[in-house]
């Protein structure tokens, strides 16, 4: 079961990896977007960090929410609202929980996946985080149904959302700030999908025994 603290320890990871990638996720966003994606999702998580021991004894879904409202309260760009609806949206999905089975945690990806559908008004193939996090959260589904272990599903969402962060590479934008650019959004990787691989792949690696 993932409990409490091992959610706190996956934040507090992505928060770390956030501020070590800052550069480069802004790189990404400096071809097709506002050169900002990177700064912005490392003062988000920034005040996240500063914000979670407040949250610290509530349930999962407090703590989810709280990031999710500290996400659209300080990032700016797009960043703010989608991450913070995915947050607020995980959170809904795992009501009153202090500790989450493999079953939960898909839940809480497949509402946050929504919300950001919601949000943002895309689906795959348009070069956003959607074309990481879905095939991530179809791999997750796939591997809980056959059994796997928590860390092994996480590996297999991890895997997933890799190829679909280099599977927008080749995309035309039809969504965002990237849209604007037309033909020459293509050959660039979405920065909003790296994220999400990243998030993704913190979660793996922070609760790979479990």
């Amino acid at each position: 079961m993932i409990t409490r603290d091992d959610v706190l320890a996956w934040l507090n990871s992505f928060r770390r990896v956030l501020a070590e990638n800052k550069t480069y996720l802004t790189e990404l966003d400096s071809a097709i977007g506002d050169a900002d994606h990177g700064i912005n999702m490392d003062r988000g998580f920034g005040a996240v960090e500063a914000k979670l021991p407040s949250v610290a004894n509530n349930d999962i879904a407090s703590i989810l929410k709280t990031v999710g409202m500290t996400l659209v309260s300080t990032v700016g760009g797009a960043g703010g609202p989608l991450y913070g609806t995915f947050f607020m949206r995980a959170g809904a999905a795992v009501a009153g929980k202090t500790e989450l089975s493999a079953a939960d945690f898909l839940a809480a990806l497949d509402a946050g996946l929504a919300g950001v559908q919601q949000r943002g008004k895309a689906t795959t193939g348009e070069k956003t985080m959607i074309d990481a996090l879905t095939p991530a959260r179809d791999a997750m589904r796939t591997a809980a149904e056959n059994g796997s272990s928590i860390g092994e599903a996480l590996r297999a969402a991890t895997t997933a959302a890799e190829q679909g962060m280099k599977a927008t590479i080749p995309m035309l934008a039809t969504k965002g700030r990237a849209s604007y650019l037309g033909e020459r959004s293509i050959g660039h990787q979405d920065p909003g999908a790296t994220s999400s691989y990243l998030m993704l792949k913190c979660a793996a690696d922070t609760w790979s025994k479990l």
